[in-house]
């Protein structure tokens, strides 16, 4: 038995190592698999909703399985240390669009996810390549007056500078509903210098609660 609200049960877990390092995002069901198996180290952050269990038949006290926001899970993390800190993300038009705001990079304003385009700064028809720092969010009216041709042909000028997200940021990225310990979690692993550090530091002095997709 599932004790929670919908929202609660719908709400993705942080999972990390025993160092406190993010490592994805998990459903209910995968939290709750990693604490029946005795494989959560810690847990911090709140207490998202409760499961309960069949009854003990020498006490008769039922079985309960608190699941917090952030789980810390046993193992080792050698091999993923060395990954992350080479890692590049893969490319998918809902993350760069979370990486820039949903702010289209040419005209400043922010648009729904469903009204963005992948921008190719240098068009792949001039030898630009499909990559993180090549890419900016745009919207449909400045893609199709970019066209092929680069920001300076177009005599366009882009408001930010693309990059290529950490691991950290990522796991960010990917999150579809972060709450604020979670994200105050994750800020701790991203850069200073990063615009997703000074964002979120902005959204969280002004007290938002939940960053959602947009």
């Amino acid at each position: 038995m599932l004790y929670g609200t919908a929202s609660d049960i719908s709400q993705q877990v942080l999972r990390t190592d025993v160092a406190g390092m993010p490592l994805e995002w998990i459903d209910y069901r995968e939290a709750v698999r990693l604490y029946h198996n005795q494989q959560v180290a810690y847990a911090c952050g709140t207490r998202l909703y409760s499961v309960f269990g069949g009854y003990n038949a020498r006490d008769g006290r039922r079985s309960r399985i608190d699941v917090n926001s952030i789980i810390a899970t046993e193992g080792t993390s050698q091999g993923l240390i060395y990954v992350r800190d080479r890692y590049v993300p893969p490319l998918n038009n809902r993350t760069l669009f979370k990486r820039d705001g949903n702010l289209c990079l040419y005209c400043a304003t922010r648009f729904p996810t469903r009204d963005l385009t992948r921008d190719h700064i240098t068009p792949l028809s001039q030898g630009g390549k499909d990559v993180w720092n090549n890419v900016a969010a745009a919207c449909r009216r400045c893609n199709n007056h970019k066209g092929g041709r680069t920001p300076e042909q177009a005599s366009m000028q882009l408001i930010a500078v693309p990059f290529t997200p950490t691991y950290a940021e990522y796991i960010y990225l990917k999150g579809r509903r972060v709450l604020v310990d979670q994200m105050q979690y994750l800020l701790a692993h991203i850069p200073r210098s990063s615009p997703i550090h000074a964002r979120l530091t902005d959204h969280l002095s002004e007290g938002d609660s939940i960053f959602d997709e947009v």
